[in-house]
């Protein structure tokens, strides 16, 4: 993990020669994802190598329902500590993005990809199913028909048909991905990074719950976002010079 001076975090899974997402893999991970929760940067930006992004999981590591329990519940704790990051989070794909590693990308708020990216949950080519949120976040975010047809068939789709269907954000040049990710991430992590976290709870908690749950959720936060420096700075600089002047303290 590299903390930029720009508030930019940048986390590269390098685990040669498929960046498999081995168990040893996924501990550093859920290191690397409590380190940023405890000591937040400005936002974060997840890549792999310029092939593949993350291949999957280690099949060598394969075996039984005991091991699966043991692999899967490691899926679930580190994939749920990059979501719960309380900044926001960028894949940047730069290739293959597939089962273990197309659900890591599912994890972070947004997707960037190169435009030789290819994404994919083809666990059922092997017999099985996803089991690091798969079925669930994909589902959320492009909708149930759209990943029973990914899930049910375990095809990979290319950068365009991603961006079409809402699995990415942005298709960028194959040389530049890096790059606009780093750049986007900085961007947001000069803003209120702070109420941008407390947003980011708002939204993937509220998709949890009830809307009138969620709409409470809105309201503790609401209020809550009132006690901090960036939320006294935005409203003084609103005031005083109209909006998008600001420059917050990310307190």
């Amino acid at each position: 993990m590299e903390r930029r001076a720009d508030g930019v975090a940048v986390v590269t899974l390098d685990h040669p020669k498929m960046n498999a997402l081995s168990t040893e893999l996924l501990r550093q991970l859920l290191g690397v994802a409590e380190a940023l929760t405890d000591d937040p940067p400005g936002a974060v930006v997840v890549t792999g190598g310029p092939k593949i992004f993350a291949a999957g999981a280690d099949i060598a590591e394969f075996a039984g329902p005991d091991e699966a329990r043991v692999i899967g519940d490691l899926f679930l704790r580190a994939l749920g500590a990059v979501a719960d990051i309380p900044r926001c989070t960028i894949a940047a794909i730069s290739g293959f993005a597939l089962g273990g590693g197309c659900e890591l990308a599912l994890a972070c708020d947004l997707r960037i990809a190169s435009e030789r990216a290819r994404l994919g949950q083809p666990e059922i080519l092997l017999g099985i199913i996803p089991g690091g949120g798969g079925t669930q976040r994909l589902s959320r975010l492009v909708g149930p028909a759209r990943a029973k047809d990914l899930i049910f068939t375990g095809r990979q789709v290319g950068a365009d048909e991603a961006l079409a269907m809402g699995l990415v954000d942005e298709v960028v040049a194959h040389d530049e991905l890096l790059q606009r990710a780093t750049a986007r991430a900085a961007t947001i992590a000069a803003g209120a990074v702070v109420a941008q976290g407390l947003a980011k709870r708002a939204i993937d908690r509220g998709l949890d719950i009830t809307l009138n749950g969620g709409l409470d959720l809105e309201q503790q936060l609401f209020v809550q976002v009132f006690g901090t420096d960036d939320a006294r700075i935005g409203i003084e600089s609103f005031r005083a010079s109209g909006p998008g002047q600001a420059r917050f303290t990310g307190r």
